[in-house]
């Protein structure tokens, strides 16, 4: 039998962390359908070039938000080809990957990377849960960023996986010189203050979390992969600015805004919701596909009121839109 170093693929060259390259607002861009639920390709075109003018610092595609999972292999080669061809090199393009076997995410990863990403953001395995422990996943995630061509970041969202990536794994997979950072989408702020006192200082911390996204910076996150970013970014980054200057009782107060949006999108109507906010503010948000369902007609109510809400009481720029009126700049 062949030792493991044996089947491994070519380990990936050294690589530069930089924390700098993940400091800011990223968004997790939907993924937008027909409703006969075939992929709308100048939807996403036209929701990236929008996006690109906010001050966000790149993008995450095929995350949990973009529907990764409801995907062929050969749609996701196109939202990836689209998405590279529109997302400016200037900012940062991670793409979602991840299967229940090491190696058929080595293969995702290396595919991710020949299409143009500049990064991944891999979930864990998850299927086979009692026999994920954490020494499984350390053994799946140093695989992985050995086979890598680009940077790995971790993904843990126990939410929708049932796992969650601990904080001494975390630490442990920090050293690896290809694991450059982690999307906690947990609400643990104990833990990510541990987390923080563990791993190297060019270790990105991200939270994929909007409704701690003020605290989360204040705690030492460097960033945040948000899906409220997609209907909010001016909101988030404006919290992200005042935290980085200081100005934590502003940040706090901004924080109080986002949170029911942030909520209403994500947690209480899902994909739907967000969807739907989107095409509120003149974005394509389009269809989900089955088996997720569309937002209700009060929760589509609920959320285009609090995006006006929102409007009315931050004070924000909108930009008006082909359906309302954006939070985005």
């Amino acid at each position: 039998m062949n030792k493991p170093d044996e089947i491994r693929s070519a380990p990936a060259a050294p690589t530069a962390r930089s924390k700098n390259r993940l400091r800011g607002i990223l968004l997790p861009f939907t993924t937008p359908f027909h409703p006969t639920e075939e992929l709308d390709k100048e939807g996403l075109r036209r929701n990236i070039r929008k996006w690109n003018a906010t001050g966000i610092v790149g993008y995450v595609a095929l995350g949990s938000t973009g529907e990764r999972v409801n995907l062929d292999e050969r749609e996701c080669a196109q939202v990836i080809q689209i998405a590279r061809e529109e997302i400016p090199r200037n900012l940062e393009f991670i793409v979602g990957a991840g299967q229940q076997a090491t190696l058929a995410t080595i293969a995702e990863i290396k595919q991710a990377s020949a299409a143009g990403a500049d990064a991944v953001l891999v979930i864990t395995p998850h299927f086979y849960r009692p026999a994920i422990t954490q020494g499984a996943l350390v053994t799946h995630f140093t695989a992985v960023a050995d086979a890598s061509p680009v940077p790995v970041i971790l993904y843990s969202m126990p939410d929708l996986t049932g796992i969650k990536i601990e904080t001494v794994t975390v630490a442990q997979l920090s050293a690896h010189p290809n694991i450059v950072g982690i999307k906690d989408s947990s609400a643990d702020i104990a833990g990510f203050q541990k987390t923080v006192t563990l791993v190297p200082e060019d270790f990105a911390l991200l939270t994929g979390n909007g409704t701690v996204l003020s605290t989360a910076l204040e705690n030492g996150a460097g960033g945040a992969i948000l899906a409220v970013g997609c209907v909010a970014a001016a909101l988030c980054l404006e919290i992200y600015r005042l935290v980085e200057v200081g100005e934590h009782d502003r940040a706090a107060a901004l924080q109080e805004k986002l949170t029911p949006l942030a909520l209403a999108v994500t947690k209480r109507y899902g994909i739907g919701g967000l969807k739907a906010a989107m095409d509120v503010i003149g974005f394509t948000g389009g269809a989900v596909r089955a088996p997720l369902k569309p937002a209700s007609a009060e929760a589509q109510a609920e959320i285009a009121a609090l995006l006006y809400e929102l409007r009315n009481e931050s004070g924000s720029k909108l930009k008006p839109g082909a359906n309302g009126a954006s939070l985005q700049e």
